[in-house]
């Protein structure tokens, strides 16, 4: 698995462009002020089998951690995934020493077969069998070995890129430091192992401090029984042996542990940010919200075959790209309102669901999870601050608890079995975009909508315009596209 780096020590490029050759979509890099290249059924045409497609989008307002992964049908079961390094620029201090070393780790979930099989299963009314292993950068026990010096500090850039299970990462032997959370510098609180959900990355500092020897990394299955484990190694270049025992164990189904290392991973507020400037130099927590959206997932029966729903909304994509649609306002697509902003109770229906919302808008998001295992989100375009989560029903008495001040910065968030988790979201960024569950299955099947942030002005200062090389299909077929 290739890993891609965009910037270097000799500073960052204002743009980048890579070619793909299907849609693929960025976890955690926000398209700012264009979600055309956002790479998901809802803005993008797919390309056809034997093209490429160039992706062009701005990275000068985050840094840290991501990673890409195809988008459409059941392709993410296939792979292609790829480590997203951006860096800061060498203006900008970073809160810790240079490490020696930099290693991405692309971990999670592994099913034999393939992801035709997979997607048939999941047509055909069924859910996906339990997984069948966990990988570690595309391989399994003991398959990979990362190579330190004794004495130096390392920075492992860990993503949960699975499709349906929680991980849980460790060293054995060694402490993590945490630096970072999906472009946030983050207190650098000291960990033995972290849960890591779908969809997630963090960013951790290990010191080689121990004797010269090899050390297992082990990943494993949270929440799940059985648990699953892999390996790699941790090598020092100065080993007098091998691993030897059994891999470190983990934390394996317990719910209250997670939630409160989950609590405990807070915005460091002297850090800069991307730009010259302390991360905490916004106050989140004193911008009054214009609106409540509150989101619960649930699992209905529809037409005889399982689906998940948002707001007993099941999405389905439409013949043409949502964004395309709007752009060339074509009608019949989609509908605005077509999914409610908070939870109805009523039984499942299908819907190519399209929120509306407002430009500049400051929005209180809490999602509710009913349901026996753990939801993980994810919101496309956009960064929110975790200000909450706790067990049982979310009631507005809950933000009497939130976290106004240091709550951390990211683009994924976990939400536990029958609990809630509430965030603060400036609407910054126009277009339409995807808000999913990152449980590919349940994503496949519905629990997912899109955000239709919206700008009377239709100016290019708020979003850019249809790109040259804009794909158009469906209802779109045969259009042209206006130039840069």
């Amino acid at each position: 698995m290739e890993k891609t780096h965009i910037g270097s020590s000799h500073g960052m490029s204002p743009t980048a462009s890579y070619t793909l050759s299907e849609s693929n979509n960025r976890n955690g890099i926000q398209q700012r002020r264009n979600s055309w290249q956002d790479g998901v059924w809802g803005t993008n045409c797919p390309i056809p089998p034997g093209r490429n497609f160039t992706y062009a989008l701005q990275v000068k307002d985050q840094i840290g951690s991501y990673f890409y992964f195809p988008s459409l049908a059941f392709h993410k079961a296939a792979g292609g995934f790829g480590g997203i390094t951006v860096a800061s620029r060498p203006m900008i201090p970073v809160p810790f020493p240079s490490p020696a070393g930099d290693f991405t780790i692309l971990a999670g979930d592994w099913f034999k077969a393939n992801h035709t099989y997979l997607k048939a299963t999941l047509d055909n009314g069924y859910n996906l069998p339990f997984p069948d292993g966990l990988l570690i950068n595309g391989r399994g026990w003991n398959g990979n070995t990362f190579t330190v010096n004794q004495g130096q500090t390392y920075r492992f850039r860990i993503s949960n890129v699975g499709l349906t299970t929680s991980i849980n990462f460790r060293i054995q032997g060694h402490m993590m430091k945490l630096v970072e959370v999906e472009g946030s510098h983050t207190l650098q609180n000291m960990y033995s192992s972290l849960d890591i959900h779908l969809g997630q990355s963090y960013s951790v500092l290990v010191t080689a401090n121990q004797p010269g020897r090899d050390y297992y990394i082990a990943v494993s299955t949270r929440f799940t029984t059985p648990v699953l484990t892999t390996t790699a190694i941790l090598h020092y270049s100065n080993s007098y042996g091998p691993v030897s025992g059994p891999p470190p164990g983990g934390p394996t189904i317990q719910i209250d542990s997670s939630l409160n290392q989950a609590r405990s991973i807070r915005w460091n507020l002297t850090a800069s940010g991307p730009r010259p400037n302390p991360q905490g130099s916004y106050h989140y927590g004193m911008v009054n919200t214009t609106r409540t959206i509150r989101l619960a997932n649930s699992a209905p029966i529809i037409n005889g075959k399982q689906r998940y729903a948002v707001n007993s909304v099941s999405f389905i994509p439409a013949d043409t790209p949502l964004k395309i649609a709007d752009f060339y306002k074509i009608p019949g697509v989609f509908s605005l309102g077509s999914i409610p902003s908070y939870p109805t109770g009523s039984g499942g229906y299908l819907q190519t669901s399209v929120m509306a919302a407002n430009f500049r808008d400051y929005v209180e998001i809490v999602f509710e999870n009913y349901g026996y295992s753990v939801e993980s989100w994810h919101i496309d375009g956009h960064s929110f601050f975790v200000v909450g989560m706790d067990g049982g029903q979310w009631t507005q008495a809950s933000r009497q608890n939130y976290n106004l001040r240091d709550g951390v910065a990211r683009c994924t968030v976990q939400v536990y079995p029958k609990s809630w988790t509430a965030l603060y979201m400036p609407l910054d960024n126009v277009g339409m975009w995807n808000i999913r569950s990152e449980n590919w299955a349940k994503q496949y099947l519905g629990q997912q909508f899109y955000l239709r942030v919206f700008s009377p002005a239709m100016s290019w200062r708020d979003e850019y315009p249809i790109p040259r090389n804009a794909l158009l299909c469906g209802r779109a077929s045969g259009r042209r596209t206006r130039p840069l």
